[in-house]
């Protein structure tokens, strides 16, 4: 699987030379990142944030022409190393049931695959599409697999945000009631003085994170419209 800038990989950290940090990319050899990519400001003891053996998320700076990448510690959000950590969890899943399901046979067809694409992203697209898994483990094998996957219930996973209304509109309360009163599907609850917070439920991160973008477009659009001040509330942790 080839990578781009901005694609956010697990890594492991290999050994530290000076102030270069070797990692090796999980399906995608090694990388290295530098001091200053590591965390932001001053940095006097390099072993506080990465040691060898020790997992890391890193975000792709760069890949070069000749195959170097280079990688960030520091640039990687809560968010993106959540969502990778969620994402290599669900795959040691994915790889015990395919074992469970063709044994011995089980290594080479994870390998194969893996050489390819994205283990996790290979069998939740066969979901939608059996047709490749099927050429690789047969017809009765793949829908044993995808039986057991689709028969897993996925945890929910929950996004919480706060965010200002502001206004001085005599109809002030209404016009807040009715901008809050249209979003479907999530939950508002009320803090104080024109402070909000949502609470967003879905299969994934990514999924909520989409839906709460949304939201936030047409929430901006609706305010501007009614002159009520709207500006989300920026998590400092």
């Amino acid at each position: 699987m080839e990578l781009e800038t901005g694609d956010v990989v697990m890594c492991t950290v290999d050994r530290i030379a000076g102030t270069v940090v070797f990692v090796n990319i999980e399906g995608n050899g090694q990388g290295s990142i530098v001091l200053s990519e590591v965390a932001a400001g001053r940095i006097r003891n390099l072993r506080d944030y990465v040691v060898p053996k020790k997992k890391i998320v890193c975000k792709v700076l760069r890949v070069s022409s000749s195959g170097n990448i280079d990688l960030s510690l520091r640039r990687v959000t809560p968010k993106e190393q959540k969502e990778v950590i969620e994402k290599m969890n669900q795959e040691k899943s994915y790889v015990s049931i395919v074992k469970s399901v063709l044994g011995e046979k089980a290594n080479k067809i994870i390998e194969e695959i893996k050489s390819q694409e994205n283990f996790y992203d290979f069998l939740e697209e066969s979901k939608l599409d059996s047709s490749s898994l099927e050429k690789l483990v047969g017809k009765e094998d793949s829908k044993k697999i995808l039986d057991i996957l689709l028969s897993q219930k996925k945890k929910k996973v929950i996004l919480k945000k706060e965010f200002n209304l502001i206004t001085f509109e005599p109809n002030g309360i209404e016009l807040i009631k009715d901008l809050i009163g249209n979003i479907k599907n999530v939950e508002i609850k009320y803090i104080a003085a024109g402070k909000y917070s949502i609470k967003i439920e879905d299969d994934s991160l990514k999924l909520a994170d989409n839906k709460f973008k949304e939201i936030v477009e047409d929430l901006e659009k609706k305010s501007k419209k009614l002159g009520v001040d709207f500006k989300i509330i920026e998590n400092k942790k």
